[in-house]
């Protein structure tokens, strides 16, 4: 009875007419950038976040949450119609959606992918509503040893998986922390590594790092990455999207394959939509009685994909509402949001924001039908917009990053800051190392630290407290894992290069 309560007090908020007008926007927004290659979901998120700040924190989280669900979908219009993903979750519908628009059936593909998202979401809305109070109930026996070690394993975590080279990856973590600690010191309020500059004194903001890194530091590596695709020509009226029955004999099994291993791996801190896309595409070719036709334009091969890329994008949220820890580099620019809004993410925040939690969390209801009607009768739209010569998005996208920066306390200062960030975000593109570890080490660093020094002032065992208490031992032990899984991968794959000859042994 409390769980339907709960239920009904979010529509009555998801329900209202500016919430609703947030959620059609947010949808909106969010299938345009990420129609719109190299301006994926983070990107979004991180330059439609100023937008928020005059409003109430619900219906700007309503409004963020829903532009990531379109965004989620955005990128298909692109890998299948000019073979070029939107995002890099869309990257494995290029195989089998490109193909498909090449033999005339680009209206099914993206017909496909929408009904795939639309069911892939509904159903992760459902997940996340039976997960997260269940979860949010266990973590409250959390105290500042077991708050430490979570964040341990998500900072650890995270930088597994966000980048190719795990030794970049931790080194922007690394560097993202050194950022976390410019400012006041959290327990004696010393003023730390600000140089005497008065603006330095309140820490690094969140929001124009983010904005840089993933706004202008994107912009600046699609500019120099542009080129033209040939954009497929076909009709994209309602009936032309719609797919036969055949189509949804054949998807349907991959539709449930990948929702259900979407939410999984979205749900475990860092994996993210683009390692479930490849997962649930690689799952659905093995199981198919035609593997050969995967890569030639099997439909499975853009229904799996795309309802596992929304459904990690609705899993991402469990983590990160429940336990403060993002599940993706999107959510974690939303949960820095949350941060400047004044919520703390995490055990308490079902019990003490139930309005802002059910509210969010109906409205994916209805972002997931909003995204449904406009993906499938605004695709003639989403298709003119891809015709935008880049040269003329890149200067509009820089305008969005500069007012962004400039309105957070209407300085100069966060606007430098921006343009700071934004050279090193194209610079760590293009040198392989992680900008999302960045961001997210600057989100979670404050308040690892915080934990650790409560924990150290609790304790008489200095450090050794984390692995006295059963939660905190078994979570450091996660990290410490997961900091040797890609130590061992190297090492066995240094062996075997050895082996086989291929690298001379020293």
């Amino acid at each position: 009875m409390d769980f339907l309560g709960n239920l009904a007090l979010g529509f009555s908020v998801a329900l209202t007419p500016f919430n609703l007008l947030m959620a059609v926007a947010g949808v909106l927004l969010g299938i345009l950038i990420g129609a719109l290659p190299g301006v994926g979901p983070p990107s979004g998120v991180a330059l439609l976040m100023p937008l928020t700040f005059g409003m109430d924190p619900t219906s700007g989280i309503i409004m963020l949450a829903a532009l990531y669900a379109g965004t989620m979908y955005g990128g298909t219009i692109t890998a299948v119609l000019i073979n070029t993903p939107g995002e890099s979750a869309s990257v494995v519908t290029c195989l089998d959606g490109h193909q498909m628009a090449l033999q005339g059936r680009a209206g099914p593909a993206l017909g496909m992918a929408a009904f795939g998202s639309f069911i892939a979401g509904t159903i992760g809305v459902v997940l996340l509503m039976l997960v997260s109070p269940a979860l949010a109930r266990w973590s409250l026996a959390f105290g500042p040893p077991e708050t430490f070690a979570l964040m341990l394993v998500g900072l650890t975590t995270v930088t597994l998986l966000a980048g190719d080279s795990p030794v970049k990856t931790y080194i922007s973590m690394v560097f993202g922390l050194m950022l976390a600690m410019v400012g006041f010191d959290v327990i004696s309020g010393d003023a730390r590594f600000a140089f005497g500059i008065p603006e330095m004194m309140d820490g690094i903001d969140f929001l124009p790092v983010a904005i840089g890194l993933f706004g202008l530091g994107e912009v600046l590596a699609g500019a120099e990455m542009a080129k033209s695709g040939a954009l497929v020509q076909g009709r994209y009226g309602l009936r032309d999207v719609l797919p036969n029955a055949q189509d949804w004999v054949r998807s349907r099994w991959a539709i449930a394959r990948g929702t259900a291993l979407g939410f999984a791996v979205g749900i475990l801190p860092g994996a993210g939509p683009t390692i479930a896309t490849f997962m649930a595409y690689t799952l659905e070719k093995k199981v198919s009685k035609h593997p050969e036709e995967f890569g030639r334009g099997a439909i499975e091969g853009v229904a799996a994909p795309e309802s596992a890329n929304n459904a990690a994008a609705t899993g991402a949220m469990v983590p990160m509402l429940t336990l403060g820890i993002p599940g993706s580099a999107t959510t974690a620019i939303m949960l820095g949001g949350l941060m400047m809004w004044g919520l703390r993410p995490g055990p308490l925040l079902f019990e003490k924001n139930p309005q802002f939690v059910w509210g969010l969390i109906a409205s994916q209801y209805i972002a997931n039908i909003m995204l449904l009607v406009l993906s499938t009768a605004f695709i003639p739209l989403f298709v003119r917009a891809l015709r935008v010569p880049y040269a003329v998005l890149m200067p509009i996208i820089i305008a969005l990053c500069v007012t962004g920066a400039y309105s957070l306390k209407n300085s100069t200062w966060d606007v430098g800051q921006m343009l700071v960030f934004g050279v090193l975000g194209y610079a760590m593109k293009k040198l392989g190392y992680s900008p999302a570890a960045l961001v997210l080490a600057l989100v979670l660093g404050p308040l690892a630290e915080r934990a650790l020094r409560q924990s150290l002032i609790i304790s008489d065992a200095g450090i050794g407290i984390l692995f006295m208490r059963p939660i905190s031992a078994v979570l450091v032990m996660a990290a410490l894992a997961a900091v040797l899984v890609p130590v061992v991968r190297w090492a066995w794959a240094a062996r075997r290069r050895r082996a086989t000859g291929s690298v001379p042994a020293r």
